[in-house]
């Protein structure tokens, strides 16, 4: 069932994800916020929020197959980054270059996350048959 992906004409064009959304499916298919640390649990790219936003999506990744979702499922991700402006704008080329990329999303600026020396989070939600 794929998702299909519409803007709304009387807004102004989104930069790379969609306005909304539509799945019409059976089966909801919501990840904890994915994280930037390895198998082990150690923090990867401490300090670089690019480099944990690539972490952060690997593990969204496997969130999504572990859910019997596919990136093409999925409808919605929430992106949350600690740091400046400069940091979100990083954070958020990396994401919209993703295979989430195209879903629409919301991105925010936070004050801090879970661990320690965190600095990115992303969430999403999935439709499948």
């Amino acid at each position: 069932m794929p998702v299909e992906y519409r803007d709304a004409p009387s807004l102004a064009q989104p930069p790379g994800y969609s306005h909304v959304a539509v799945a019409r499916a059976a089966t909801l298919v919501v990840t904890a916020g994915a994280v930037p640390l390895d198998a082990e649990g150690a923090l990867v790219g401490a300090d670089d929020p690019v480099a944990q936003a690539r972490a952060v999506l690997g593990n969204l990744l496997t969130q999504l197959e572990a859910g019997g979702a596919a990136p093409a499922d999925v409808v919605k991700t929430t992106v949350y980054v600690v740091g400046g402006h400069e940091a979100q704008l990083a954070v958020w080329d990396v994401v919209r270059s993703s295979r989430v990329g195209r879903a629409p999303s919301t991105l925010l600026g936070i004050s801090s996350l879970g661990y320690r020396r965190q600095l990115v989070e992303i969430e999403a939600v999935a439709v499948i048959d």
